[in-house]
């Protein structure tokens, strides 16, 4: 979407508060979004409104705040932890004289990094794309319509016009690339059906311990970093659980709260691998402070892809960053297994964990149907007694 520096960028963050809960935004994860887009956050700009200014989002004192900090600190860009509309994004432009980047614009840029797959790549591009077309105006204000005359004849349309043209041929052909690419990964879901291939997916919020739990479980050597959306491209392994029992895992790219829905859109055919699992191991950060928040972001997200009905167990891991919070597992009054306990980086209850998905995949599979987790009596019975035992 724009060319990188080789360096870090100097940028301005922008954060307000607003009254209204699915307007409000986490700053510290926020930074740590900036900091894996490879950006150098040099100052925070905060403010609160009861509703966006329709013009620049924030108001125009706090505009003339954001300019100063910008000349003060000579900085590259300016990121907003919120959504802007193209008008809005395109008036700060002109207001700042630099760059302006809305939270998904950041998130679209850490995905584009982060993509090595040839289907990542293009479900990246064809989010980009989709989100570039609305914003194609601000690069092109200053071309007026081309004009007639010897050698100045043109198509009889704008430059504008020329690039929207242009951006809807390349999205036609990404679509059609991943639904052949779709259809391969359907033909691989078919013969592991064939096979009667239990697949398990872990799902959860990014930088919860995912690939280091995959790691763990199935003895893979997947990247792993301490970084937001490191993993990108979804990963499978056969795990043997003994007695000649085997599943597939699955890992697969972390959630977030607001996440993009052009990228929600383009990874469909990758998020299919949640949908069509056997059994989704929601995989929890049980050292954050937003660790309910982001387990209820994570069922916003499987809500959309239609995956809120596949059996779910709860996997809190990260217990080594808690004091006295020892590995173990959760039933419910039937027997059910609804939250296990474990660190993925010191191998804590990973023994239980698997002991687990034997019980769920083969000794016991019919009692593991799908149950709400997280709203009724069950959450908040067993959610209250475990939290006064931790």
């Amino acid at each position: 979407m724009f060319d990188r520096p080789r360096s870090g960028e100097r940028a301005i963050l922008v954060h307000l508060k607003f009254p209204q809960e699915d307007s409000r935004e986490e700053l510290d994860e926020f930074r740590e979004l900036v900091t894996s887009a490879g950006a150098n956050p040099i100052a925070v700009v905060k403010g609160s409104r009861s509703r966006p200014h329709p013009r620049f989002f924030v108001g125009s004192g706090k505009a003339e705040e954001i300019r100063s900090a910008v000349e003060e600190h000579n900085a590259e860009v300016v990121l907003f932890n919120h959504v802007l509309s193209p008008s809005q994004e395109r008036n700060l432009e002109e207001f700042l004289k630099c760059r302006v980047l809305d939270r998904t614009g950041v998130i679209l840029d850490i995905f584009a990094q982060r993509a090595q797959s040839h289907e990542g790549k293009l479900q990246v591009e064809l989010a980009q794309l989709k989100h570039l077309s609305t914003r194609l105006v601000r690069g092109w204000t200053h071309l007026e319509r081309q004009k007639g005359g010897i050698g100045l004849r043109g198509p009889g349309e704008t430059q504008l016009e020329t690039d929207r043209r242009l951006l809807s041929v390349r999205i036609k052909t990404i679509r059609k690339r991943l639904a052949k690419v779709q259809g391969q990964r359907q033909q691989g879901r078919r013969n592991r059906k064939r096979r009667d291939a239990i697949t398990v997916s872990l799902v959860g919020y990014t930088n919860a311990g995912k690939s280091t739990l995959f790691n763990r479980v199935s003895g893979a050597g997947v990247l792993v970093e301490d970084k937001l959306f490191a993993t990108l491209d979804p990963t499978m392994r056969r795990v043997d659980l003994g007695q000649n029992e085997q599943i597939v895992l699955a890992d697969t790219v972390g959630f977030i709260r607001h996440l993009p829905h052009d990228l929600v859109t383009a990874f469909h055919s990758t998020l299919e691998e949640t949908r069509e699992a056997d059994l989704l191991l929601h995989v929890v950060d049980a050292s954050s402070e937003r660790r309910d928040e982001n387990i209820n972001s994570v069922n916003v997200v499987l809500d959309q892809i239609e995956a809120d009905k596949v059996t779910q167990i709860i996997v809190y891991n990260k217990i080594d960053l808690l004091a006295d919070t020892p590995a173990r597992v959760d039933r419910d009054e039937s027997g059910k297994v609804w939250r296990i306990w474990v660190s993925a980086s010191s191998g804590a209850g990973i023994d239980d964990l698997r002991k687990i998905l034997h019980e769920v995949c083969y000794e016991k599979p019919d009692l593991y149907q799908h149950q709400e987790v997280f709203e009724g009596e069950l959450y908040d019975k067993y959610d209250s007694r475990n939290m006064a035992e931790s």
